[in-house]
């Protein structure tokens, strides 16, 4: 395309930012040169200075296809169970005698046009949605040859849930339109959201290239499907960078962020009926009702009658007496035609025929079943009817046979394998009505699924059954004196009809004989059925209409019924046109037919449309017209009104109105009512639209075997607005909604099935259908497979659309139609959807015509099983029922703090020491024990082969020993070296870099000799170290660096230089290599206060922190863990744990030195070749104390939690162990100690042996459970007051509550107190605050290179605001509270337990609310079986999750909506980003806490790989 002559510069702003926006998109190829070419083109076409010569670009490269492709857009007939349950049969219209078709369509013009026109609104406004970033692997299609070819016919597989919504409007006169568009009737789908204009004529479009125009114009079933405006959407321009957010912008990741930002900034639909509000700490709901609603004005509805049931003087007393009738006097009449699958007749039962071989059924079954003297069937008893739709005269056999021996058929569907969809439902039907013989023809039962042994499979769910072949060879002729018996008909059971629920539960519906024989009579009356006509049948016979029309009421009247199989409908949709012709039988079908036919001589009076369920069967038919008669009526009604159940005419939108036409008036004998859907039946205002409820004798008696359900729908009495019974008779409910018309004509606008109450209004499932449909679905969705459902989430329903995406759909076009049905539902229906879902073509669970079986679509969604291949989340707009953001009260320190002796405003003051250190009365011990480096000369004198240290190796054996005299010696050596190699002065910085082992052990006391501040590294994996080594020089200012041979060539290594510029580095001195000779003087410390070492560690925030620990912070360390562990030479401690910081370190390194114990060092990653090293060696060595790290109990669970049985057959045995403390900086982590507990209990473990530590950055041990006081106790806390940084202790069990244990025993000589964060006041018991610590042991400050000190000395150093002003507190950043609890501690006292919530660095402060990361992630981790560990953070009030996915990646998008339900269910947050990635992408450091910051910043510079990223709108 020639580039268009436009001076660029003089160009607008917005146009200039829509061009660079243009350029980007092509740079990042997230746009094809044509696609920027058009769009610029577009963008630029208002300035160009030849605008008359410029031809606009088309709309898009596709023209509409040619009529015959109309199968991808337009649904298939689905089973026509559906035709009979409730509302589709507004829509099914049925013709005198005709059982109708079963196609019922969701197309219709009119509404695509509406569609289009609400689309074309969003145009101008520039919207762009963040597509979802997608790994190549997890594109999922089915392979092309598992989907069936889109078929030529425009039918397609899908259980048409139909669409159009009739409902009425304000004042009667304006309801009706008789003559609108100049056709006679409105189809149930044409008319689905016609507007009351007529359509402007269309010039011709051109066919698409593939499709060639079909030969035939009169093709039946052919819609002509107008060209569909496919509208890109623009992006938004990029706005500038957030400050201080270091990531460029130029990251994909982050300009999708961006946009959905911008997404989430448009304004939300207001919320329509309720808010939540944090009151007393409850949600509490507070409706805000919308004055503007519209409310239903008119006066109560009166029952409205039908005509009375006329008297006939020849009418049979039962159904069976008219096919004796029949059978004896016109036994060569035809009764049944079946055609094969080509559409030609396949044979023909005559009336003697069926007959005589249901005679010999009826005798067989009560004679002939079991031995002789054993009869299994008796009459009353429930038979299961097995038969496939294209044998339809097998049917009618075994119906008629059953009824004739009076035993009741249930009629079922051919269950095809154990994983059929609804199998355990029809299972649940058979067995609430006592099934326990199915009868089925030969060729059935030979196809159905069997064992290896060739036993027919029991089905899942189903009770046991006897398999009856009753195909004519197989029955004996009954004797000359048997015949059946034919009672008068009364109201025992004939037959039991099936019906599926919402939820997808199965339930036989019973109808008595009087009630079948009633109602044949009552639909020969409203059809003006006659003896000798033809009745053509394309539903399916086994229920619904197909029944009572094609096998019932056709037998009464010696109708000649020809059945049209399913198989041929889809195959050759003009076949049962055609047997129309030949025989001259009647038709229906709704416009879309009759605009094709009636050129063929169809008359539009024939057409009669009908409403019926399976509860109340027949409710409505419109009579067939005279020829001239005024034309039937239509309602054009207002959507809104309908959402609101009022009846308004459209007068706003015309976009989102509902043309509905009526379905008759009330069958003959019945009388009819409007009632409440929901609550009391009480009776409905004329303009209020509500649930049929009819009284009639030809209607349903009960849910078989279901009493209970039975009542609430077989025996409503109506009240009126009183609340008075308006009279004794009971009504069925129908489960249709509907409204009564001018003239008594009765309007149905949909069922309760598919009502989707969303913020108090209603939605109708087939309307959304309709209007997803009408969004050009061509190019995306499969034969127009779509199922619409509502989940329940946060107190409100949800909807759901699911669809299946055809195979060469592109994720561009599924993603525009995604974004674009959001678009249209919300303009038309005002409604926000919570999901959309695309999944491969083929694989949603189909009904047995092939439609969506949508209760288990549903469930497979809850369960995260439907493995969509694209997903759009959007509870942003949807959700709008959230609690208020909390408004954070200014602080301040008023009157009300003032204190009385240890009270706070009423409580004791939230305040815990740990025991009194004691004073040591020896000098000698004094001098002994201030510094280390005394501590070991002098135990290298009194006992020098007194081993320290054992080292084990991944087999459990003892690598290294280390006494006294050898530690000391060797750490001599090292003195020497350092002096005498790097010329090292006095307070200079020594890095100690060393793989946990024997020169961990044998190193840490020359810190002691040198008082070289120093400091340990991990090297971690090969990457890691290197990284981490880059930056470990500049922040430490080291003037050394002591290591291994090993460390030393791979730092000196060619891969190492490209990480590591080691020119820059200081000196490298191995350690494996030291001279002979001892140093001249040994340095002593002037004071105890000058700094031993320093302490340097991750955070979980991504931070690198050192802290400065003294010589006196050391030894009173060392001697408050011998104290509280009781440690004394004679004794033995496990340890395995990493020994690079906090506690780790000191128990690894310093506190055997001072105590004197032994310590058995398990370096952590010996444990991933042997995970039975740790606790064989508890077991082996008889360990009472042993430490480890969350890390390695995880490790155990995990690895050894099923291998119990081994470990006590190899004599591993745990009741040795005292205690077992987990040493960690976080909240305990209850879930995983207490799995430990139980999973090794077997090997005796005590429940009681796990405790945990804690300790911070400032104080490096704070809690440590020792050998005396109390256990650690439990408590359970609310989470709604915790998110409001209060305390609400609550029962176990509560909802929302969170156990929290006690973090072990407060250690000697500590002292905490709870503190107000901003106020720094002190708190009262059960008060969340601060945790700030007063303790010798605390460190001196941070390290830090530039000089920040004074920034955080207040973090070391700080003093409370008011009550004790002098006393010097460490603040450790975390959350918590003290509660005194009713156990005694070793002084005697009441114990005051400490709890620590988390580290309030970590927390996460959205909507004015502070929530813990590890909560969310917790509710995460249980949202699906394949989340293995996930993460949480967020990103400018984003909340991002990522999830580590371990199941296979085609469940990757299953979590989407799991994950997203589950935070907004627990913790009423809005998920933003769903990441999923691979299992091990979330860094955890070696104390097995989550690196969430390093997390986030790999995701906004794009390095994580994701397999998934779905951007929630």
């Amino acid at each position: 395309m020639a580039e268009p002559d436009v001076d660029v510069s003089a160009l607008p702003q917005e146009v200039r930012e829509q061009l660079a926006e243009l350029d980007l998109e092509l740079s990042e190829g997230d746009i094809t040169q044509k696609g920027y070419e058009k769009k610029r083109a577009k963008v630029l076409a208002p300035y160009l200075t030849q605008t008359q010569n410029l031809v606009p670009p088309p709309a898009y490269d596709e023209q509409s296809p040619g009529p015959s492709s109309a199968s991808a857009s337009a649904p298939e007939p689905g089973p026509s169970n559906s035709s009979s349950s409730s509302s589709r049969h507004r829509h099914t219209r049925r013709p005198h005698r005709s059982g109708g078709t079963r196609d019922e369509r969701y197309r219709s013009d009119i509404h695509t046009e509406a569609v289009q026109a609400a689309l074309a609104k969003h145009k101008e406004e520039k919207m762009a949605l963040p597509m979802p970033t997608k790994r190549r692997s997890a594109y999922v299609q089915s392979p092309i040859d598992n989907c069936t070819p889109p078929d030529s016919s425009s039918s397609s597989d899908d259980e048409a849930v139909s669409s159009e919504s009739a409902e009425p409007q304000h004042s009667p006169d304006t309801w009706i339109n008789s003559s609108l568009h100049g056709s006679s009737t409105s189809s149930s789908a044409s008319s689905t959201l016609s507007h009351g204009e007529s359509r402007p004529t269309q010039a011709p479009q051109p066919q698409s290239q593939q499709v060639p125009p079909p030969p035939t114009p009169a093709h039946p079933s052919v819609e002509s499907v107008r060209e569909c405006v496919f509208v890109r959407l623009s992006h938004p321009t990029l706005p500038d960078p957030v400050p201080g957010v270091g990531v460029p912008v130029s990251s994909r990741v982050s300009t999708k962020i961006q946009q959905l930002l911008n997404t989430l900034k448009r304004p939300k639909r207001p919320p329509l009926s309720e808010f939540f509000m944090d009151d007393q700490e409850e949600i509490v709901e507070v409706p805000q009702v919308d004055p503007n609603t519209p409310k239903p004005e008119g006066r109560q509805i009166i029952p409205v009658k039908g005509e009375p049931l006329g008297v006939v003087s020849n009418w049979p007393p039962a159904l069976q007496a008219a096919l004796t009738r029949w059978g004896a006097t016109q036994g060569k009449s035809p009764a049944l035609t079946a055609l094969d699958i080509t559409g030609k007749p396949l044979y023909t039962l005559t009336y003697g025929k069926l007959w005589s071989r249901s005679v010999k059924l009826a005798y067989t079954l009560l004679n002939k079943l079991g031995t002789k003297n054993e009869q299994i069937l008796k009459p009353g008893d429930r038979v299961a009817l097995v038969y496939p739709n294209s044998d339809p005269a097998m049917f009618w056999v075994a119906f008629y046979g059953c009824l004739l021996a009076e035993v009741i058929p249930v009629p079922i569907e051919v269950p095809l394998s154990r994983k059929d969809a609804g199998s355990s439902q029809v299972g649940f039907l058979l067995g609430s009505c006592g099934v326990g013989l199915a009868l089925t023809s030969e060729i059935c039962l030979k196809g159905l699924p069997k064992t290896p042994t060739g036993e027919i499979l029991q089905f899942k769910g189903w009770p046991r059954l006897k398999w009856v072949v009753t195909d004519s060879k197989y029955l004996t002729k009954p004797s000359k004196d048997w015949q059946p018996h034919i009672p008068t008909a009364n109201t025992d059971t004939a037959y039991i009809e099936y019906k599926a629920s919402k939820e997808g539960t199965v339930m036989g519906v019973a109808v008595s004989k009087v009630a079948m024989l009633t109602h044949c009579q009552a639909l020969t009356q409203a059809c003006n059925y006659c003896e000798g006509e033809t009745l053509v049948n394309v539903l399916d016979f086994k229920k619904d209409m197909g029944l009572w029309h094609g096998v019932l009421t056709s037998v009464m009247n010696r109708i000649h019924t020809i059945s049209v199989p399913y198989a041929v409908m889809k195959a050759c949709p003009q076949s049962w046109v055609q047997r129309v012709h030949i025989h001259k039988g009647s038709v229906s079908s709704c416009d879309a037919f009759l605009n094709v036919f009636q050129a063929h001589g169809l008359k539009p009076e024939v057409i009669c449309p009908c409403a019926t369920s399976p509860e109340a069967m027949t409710v409505a038919i419109r009579r067939p017209g005279v020829a001239g008669a005024p034309l039937p009526a239509r309602a054009i009604l207002s959507m809104t009104g309908l959402s609101h159940g009022v009846i308004r005419v459209n007068t706003e939108d015309k976009n989102s109105a509902l043309t509905v036409q009526d379905v008759g008036h009330v069958m003959p004998g019945a009388l009819m009512c409007i009632v409440k859907p929901d609550g009391p039946p009480m009776l409905c205002k004329t303009d209020e639209i509500g649930e049929i409820v009819v009284n009639s004798r030809a209607g349903g008696t009960m849910y078989y075997g279901l009493s209970g359900v039975t009542k609430n729908t077989f025996e409503v009495i109506p009240v009126n607005a009183s609340g008075t019974p308006i009279g004794e008779i009971p009504f069925v409910r129908s489960g249709l909604l509907g409204f009564v018309g001018p003239g008594s004509l009765i309007f149905v606008v949909g069922k309760n099935e598919g009502l989707l109450m969303v913020s108090g209004r209603r939605h109708n499932a087939d309307d959304l259908v309709a209007t997803a449909l009408a969004v050009e679905p061509v190019k995306t969705v499969y034969r127009g497979r779509i199922a619409v459902f509502s989940v329940t989430v946060f107190f409100d329903e949800r909807i759901v659309i699911v669809a299946e995406q055809r195979p060469d759909a592109s994720e561009e076009d599924s993603f525009q139609w995604m974004s674009r049905v959001l678009q249209a539902i919300d303009s038309i229906h005002q409604v926000g959807l919570y999901c959309l879902a695309l999944v491969p073509a083929n694989t949603l669970p189909k009904t047995p015509l092939g439609g969506i079986h949508i209760s288990d679509t549903k469930q497979l969604f809850l369960e995260g099983a439907l493995h969509p291949c694209n997903i759009l989340m959007c509870p942003h707009t949807c959700v709008t029922n959230m609690p208020k953001p909390r408004q954070k009260q200014p602080v301040g320190v008023g009157p009300a703090s003032i204190m009385v002796g240890n009270l706070v405003a009423g409580k004791r003051i939230a305040q815990a020491a740990g025991r009194d250190l004691g004073l040591i009365e020896d000098q000698d011990l004094v001098r002994k024990h201030q510094f280390l480096a005394d501590s070991l000369q002098w135990r290298a004198q009194t006992d020098p082969d007194h081993t320290l240290y054992v080292l084990l190796n991944a087999k459990g054996v003892a690598v290294c020993t280390a006494t006294c005299v050898q530690l000391h010696k060797r750490a001599e050596k090292i003195a020497a070296a350092l002096m005498e190699r790097s010329g090292i002065n006095i307070g200079e910085n020594v890095v100690l870099l060393y793989p946990p082992g024997k020169s961990h052990i044998l190193c840490p006391p020359l810190r002691l000799h040198l008082f070289t501040p120093s400091f340990g590294c991990q090297p971690n994996t090969w990457f890691t170290f290197l990284a981490s080594l880059s930056w470990f020089p500049q922040v430490s200012k080291a003037a050394c660096i002591l290591t291994t041979q090993v460390l030393t060539k791979i730092l000196r290594s060619k891969e190492a230089a490209a990480t590591v510029n080691i020119k820059t580095w200081p000196i490298i001195i191995d350690t494996d290599d030291l001279p002979r000779k001892r140093p001249p003087t040994i340095y002593k410390p002037p004071n105890a206060e000058m700094i031993a070492y320093m302490d340097f560690s991750v955070s979980t925030t991504g931070m690198l922190t050192g802290v400065k620990i003294s010589h006196a912070a050391v030894s009173a360390l060392c001697r408050s863990i011998k104290l509280q562990c009781e440690l004394y030479s004679s004794r033995q401690i496990a340890i395995c744990l990493d020994p690079y910081c906090g506690l780790g370190f000191v128990l690894w390194c310093l506190a055997s030195v001072y105590s004197g114990h032994q310590s058995i060092l398990i370096p952590p990653m010996e444990l991933e070749s042997s995970l039975t090293l740790w606790l064989g060696t508890l077991s082996q060595y008889r360990i009472r104390d042993t430490f480890c790290s969350y890390s390695v109990m995880e490790l155990c669970t995990k690895g050894l939690g099923g291998q119990t049985d081994i470990l006590k057959a190899r004599g591993v045995n745990l009741s040795c162990v005292r205690s077992c403390v987990v040493v960690a900086e976080e909240r305990p982590r209850l879930a995983l100690t207490h799995s430990f507990s139980k999973l090794f209990k077997d090997i005796g473990l005590s429940m009681r042996a796990v405790s945990t530590a804690f300790g911070s950055r400032v104080n490096l041990a704070i809690c440590l459970q020792g050998t005396t006081g109390p256990d650690p106790s439990t408590v359970y806390v609310d989470m709604k007051s915790l998110r409001h940084d209060r305390v609400r202790l609550v029962e176990r069990g509560a909802p929302q509550s969170l156990p929290l244990m006690e973090s072990g025993t407060i250690l000697p000589g500590v002292r905490v107190i709870i503190v107000n964060p901003e106020t720094r006041g002190p708190l009262g018991d059960s008060h969340l605050g601060e945790i700030w610590v007063n303790s010798p042991h605390s460190a001196t400050g941070y390290y830090t290179i530039y000089g920040e000190e004074n920034l955080q000395a207040d973090h070391f150093n700080t003093k409370l605001s008011f009550g004790d002003p002098q006393t010097l507190w460490a603040r450790t950043g975390y959350l918590g509270f003290v509660k005194r609890t009713e156990l005694t501690d070793s002084s005697g006292d009441r114990h005051d337990a400490l709890f620590v919530v988390g580290s309030l660095d970590e927390t996460l402060e959205l909507r004015g609310l502070r929530y813990h990361p590890i909560d969310i992630e917790t509710s995460v981790s249980r949202a699906h079986r394949s989340i293995g560990e996930s993460a949480v953070f967020t990103w400018t009030n984003l909340l991002v999750v990522v999830a580590e996915l371990c199941g296979s990646e085609q469940d990757a998008l299953d979590l989407v909506p799991l994950v997203t339900n589950v935070v907004l269910e627990e913790h009423h947050l809005i998920v933003g980003v769903v990441v999923i990635v691979d299992p091990g992408v979330i860094p955890i450091n070696s104390r097995g806490e989550k690196q969430r910051m390093h997390l986030r910043d790999s995701f906004l510079a794009d390095q994580l790989d994701p397999i998934y990223v779905a951007y929630n709108m």
